[in-house]
C-alpha cells in the first residue's frame, strides 16, 4: 500500500511541472508595447521600458550631440530615460529569460530619448529591429523610425542605416509605433503611426528603404476609425485582421480593436473590440503583438496592462492571455488573468 501511495506521489511530482503555468504579469518590472515573435525555438518579447522598479536601469554613456538632442523638453519626464530595449526570451511561454540593452542609443547616434515600440523580423539569417525615437512633433526635429540589425535575436542590436528610416510625417502621421509584416508572397510591409493616423509601406528586400506602390503610392493611409496608435496586422486563412489601440494610453478606456480585410492594404472593415480593461484584474489593457504556436492554430496575445491601485501612467506590465477564433473568423473578446498560460513549449528546429 505504501509502495503504490509513493509512486503516485512520484507521478504526481513528475506532472507538476507539466501542469504549471506562467503568472500575469509575465515578467518583474514596468514594461509596455510587446511585440512577442518566435525566433530560432523561442518565443521572443520586445518591450518599452515604461519606469523604473527599484534600482534604475539607465544607457551609461551619451555623445556631446545627443546630449545637446537631451535638453529639449520632453512631453513626459520619463521620455528622457527611455533610451534602450531589454528583452526577455521563452522555451515555453511560462519561464523567460532577460536580455539587458539588446539595444541602446549607445549604438545609434542620432536617437537620444524616447525609444519605444521595437518590431523584430528575420531577414536572410539576420534580425532586423525597427524602433522610434525621439518623438519627433514636427518635420524640423531629428528622429522617427529607425532600423537596426543583429546576428542574434538576444542583440546587440546596432544602427543599419545611420539616420531615420522614416523621419517625418505623412498623411499626418507621427512616426512611431512601427510594425513589421511579411506577407505569404515575401513582400515586407511596415505600418506604423501615431497622432490618430495609421500608415502602411512597402518595404525593399534589403528592408532598408520604403518603395512605391504599383499606383505609384508610397505613405499609404489605412487609419481606421477609432485608431490612435500601435497597428498590428495578422494573417489566417486568407484573411488579413488588422488590429489597433484606442483610447487614452493612461487611461481606463485604452483597449484593442480590429478589422478584417483581403490585402495586407485592405480595405478593412471594423469588426470591434476584442482586448479592454476588467476591473476584477487590471486596467488599460492595451498596445497588444499577436503570436501563433508555428504548425498549430493556437494564438496568444501580449499586452501592456495596469494595477487596479495604481494611478501612475508610466506604470505598465506585461501579460500572455489566450486569443481565440469563432468558427466564422470572428476574434473573441480576450479575458483578461492572472493566472496566466500554460506552457507551450516550442519545437526546436535547426537552423540551415
Amino acid at each position: 500500500m505504501r509502495s503504490k501511495l509513493r509512486r503516485a506521489l512520484a507521478l504526481l511530482a513528475l506532472m507538476a511541472p507539466l501542469a504549471a503555468s506562467a503568472s500575469n504579469p509575465i515578467v518583474r518590472g514596468w514594461y509596455a508595447d510587446p511585440e512577442i515573435r518566435v525566433f530560432d525555438g523561442q518565443y521572443w518579447i520586445y518591450p518599452t521600458y515604461s519606469a523604473d522598479d527599484g534600482a534604475p536601469d539607465r544607457t551609461r554613456h551619451f555623445t556631446p550631440a545627443q546630449k545637446e538632442a537631451r535638453t529639449r523638453k520632453t512631453v513626459r519626464p520619463s521620455y528622457a530615460y527611455q533610451t534602450f530595449f531589454n528583452a526577455f526570451s521563452s522555451p515555453d511561454l511560462v519561464h523567460w529569460t532577460k536580455h539587458s540593452h539588446v539595444l541602446d542609443v549607445t549604438r545609434i547616434s542620432w536617437a537620444a530619448y524616447a525609444i519605444w515600440a521595437p518590431s523584430v523580423i528575420e531577414a536572410q539569417g539576420r534580425y532586423y529591429m525597427f524602433f522610434s525615437a525621439n518623438d519627433i512633433q514636427s518635420d524640423k526635429e531629428e528622429g522617427g523610425i529607425g532600423l537596426a540589425v543583429s546576428d542574434k535575436p538576444g542583440g546587440p542590436f546596432r544602427d543599419a542605416l545611420g539616420k531615420p528610416l522614416i523621419g517625418g510625417f505623412h498623411n499626418g502621421a507621427q512616426p512611431i509605433d512601427p510594425f513589421v509584416f511579411r506577407d505569404t508572397d515575401g513582400q515586407v510591409y511596415l505600418y506604423y503611426g501615431g497622432w490618430r493616423h495609421c500608415n502602411v509601406v512597402r518595404l525593399s528586400k534589403d528592408l532598408r528603404r520604403v518603395l512605391p506602390y504599383p499606383d505609384g503610392s508610397t505613405w499609404k493611409e489605412i487609419t481606421p476609425p477609432g485608431y490612435v496608435e500601435g497597428s498590428f496586422v495578422i494573417q489566417r486563412k486568407g484573411v488579413y485582421y488588422l488590429m489597433w489601440s484606442e483610447g487614452e494610453w493612461t487611461g481606463s478606456d485604452y483597449r484593442v480593436a480590429y478589422a478584417t480585410g483581403p490585402s495586407p492594404v485592405g480595405p478593412f472593415t471594423p469588426r470591434g473590440t476584442i482586448l479592454q480593461e476588467d476591473p476584477r484584474i487590471a486596467r488599460g489593457a492595451g498596445h497588444h503583438s499577436v503570436v501563433n504556436v508555428p504548425g498549430t492554430d493556437r494564438w496568444y496575445i501580449a499586452y501592456h496592462r495596469r494595477p487596479l491601485a495604481d494611478q501612475q501612467g508610466e506604470h505598465r506590465e506585461l501579460a500572455i492571455d489566450r486569443m481565440t477564433f469563432n468558427p466564422d473568423g470572428s476574434i473573441q473578446p480576450v479575458t483578461l488573468t492572472n493566472l496566466g498560460v500554460a506552457p507551450e513549449p516550442l519545437r526546436r528546429t535547426r537552423r540551415k
